[in-house]
């Protein structure tokens, strides 16, 4: 059977499945109810230094975006970092280290950008046995008006420097959470890299406002009349995710640094293709709020049994297997060929190919044949772009079909290209360029 242990920059955990800095993550009572349901790991909720407490709103505090069947596609919070004492979370973060010694418990810290400050926390952090720590770098509103959060992660110069003062000041792990906030994600990792951090974790929420009530005019959530924008995620945010992970694991000035992925992760298929992109683990949060903590049973189930099924025996195997193959544009090979083929057994005639294509794309479909409606690929004006395939209501009834080397291509009229290998210096290629050595 496969093994799911994990060992993420020194830190050990059961499972590779760990819940972010959030509200499941706010207090022990919380925690405990997670570890019972088999969570790896926690990331405890952004603690601030010990002064004036936070204080959160007292009202909504989230936002969504739903799909046609209710589903729950992306919500916004305007929550802050906890808003409990933090001498209550040191005590309560000691008690649960002390009652699940096998779990990883890793604290998420967010003080004001003073050396300082961040002197004074991070030892009382430490005698709490927590096995490292989180510097949210990411948080999109609230504390970013107060110069912490994104308002750090957004300065890569500033990154460097709060990670060195971490890094000088504690022997636990540091992981920098960074902000997807920002023009090029490369550029805030290199800086945590440069600033000696154990490792990255992203993606924070992405800043947004979900809505507008038409009625009252503010934007959703709404306090007292008013909305602020706020921290978007969930299953919508799961490609700007993966990207910027891949940017990261891809990019020679970051290689080899751990990278902890987030982003609208709900089953354990998404948290394989994360792994593949080069996350070491993955941490969760809207998916427990929506569907409680027991979902983590079947990302477990689903891990296992995959690795079987492909014979990985461990997680190591596979972590980073996709990042080679993530390319720039201009090294795709634009003699590949493909097209695509309707099943007329598995086509239920709702014409949403043909629409889609007619209205919008290349006309390749047609709609009638012998007078009888009948939907069909003209592969003379195929473009192969896929898109019937994605409108399509049935699975697998819309394939695309790739043109093997030497096969005529009906649009062209052309034999495709037997050697690939020449697209660097093809004339379709204006870059005639040689794609880096993996």
């Amino acid at each position: 059977m496969a093994d799911l242990t994990n060992n993420f920059v020194g830190i050990k955990s059961p499972n590779p499945f760990w819940l972010a800095s959030a509200p499941p993550t706010d207090k022990a009572y919380n925690v405990t109810r997670a570890f019972k349901a088999g969570w790896g790991g926690v990331m405890w909720k952004t603690l601030g230094e010990d002064g004036p407490p936070v204080v959160n709103v007292n009202g909504p505090r989230y936002g969504a975006i739903w799909g046609g069947d209710r589903r729950l596609l992306g919500m916004n919070n305007i929550e802050l970092i906890t808003d409990r004492e933090l001498q209550v979370n040191l005590r309560e973060i000691k008690q649960i280290k002390k009652d699940w010694p096998d779990r990883a418990v890793v604290v998420s810290l967010m003080v004001p950008c003073e050396e300082d400050a961040w002197k004074a926390i991070l030892p009382v952090v430490e005698e709490t046995g927590a096995d490292g720590i989180e510097l949210n770098f990411g948080c999109p509103h609230g504390m970013s008006e107060r110069g912490m959060g994104s308002a750090v992660g957004q300065v890569p110069e500033y990154i460097e420097m709060v990670t060195r003062w971490c890094k000088a000041n504690t022997s636990m792990p540091v992981i920098v959470k960074l902000t997807p906030n920002i023009t090029d994600i490369r550029y805030p990792a290199r800086a945590a890299h440069k600033g000696g951090a154990d490792a990255v974790s992203l993606i924070n929420t992405i800043n947004s406002i979900v809505s507008v009530d038409l009625e009252s005019f503010s934007p959703n959530p709404s306090i007292d009349g008013k909305g602020s924008h706020g921290g978007y995620c969930g299953p919508a945010v799961k490609p700007i995710a993966l990207n910027m992970v891949a940017e990261i694991a891809r990019d020679p000035e970051t290689a080899g640094l751990p990278i902890s992925g987030i982003g609208g992760i709900t089953t354990w298929r998404d948290a394989a293709e994360f792994m593949a992109l080069g996350s070491g683990n993955v941490q969760v949060c809207t998916a427990v709020m929506t569907y409680g903590f027991k979902i983590v049973e079947e990302m477990i189930s689903g891990l296992s049994n995959w690795m079987d099924e492909e014979g990985y025996t461990s997680i190591d195997q596979f972590v980073g297997k996709a990042v080679p193959k993530v390319s720039d544009w201009q090294y795709l090979n634009l003699n590949h060929i493909t097209k695509a083929k309707i099943n007329q057994d598995l086509c239920i005639k709702c014409g949403r190919c043909h629409i889609a294509c007619e209205d919008t794309s290349h006309q390749a479909i047609m709609a009638q044949k012998d007078g009888k409606r009948h939907f069909e690929v003209m592969n003379d004006e195929c473009v192969g772009c896929n898109l019937c395939v994605l409108v399509c209501p049935i699975e697998d009834c819309i394939v695309m079909e790739a043109l093997e080397p030497g096969v005529i291509d009906e649009r062209t009229g052309k034999v495709v290209e037997k050697d690939y290998a020449n697209w660097t210096t093809h004339p379709n290629n204006p870059a005639a360029a040689k794609e880096p050595a993996e």
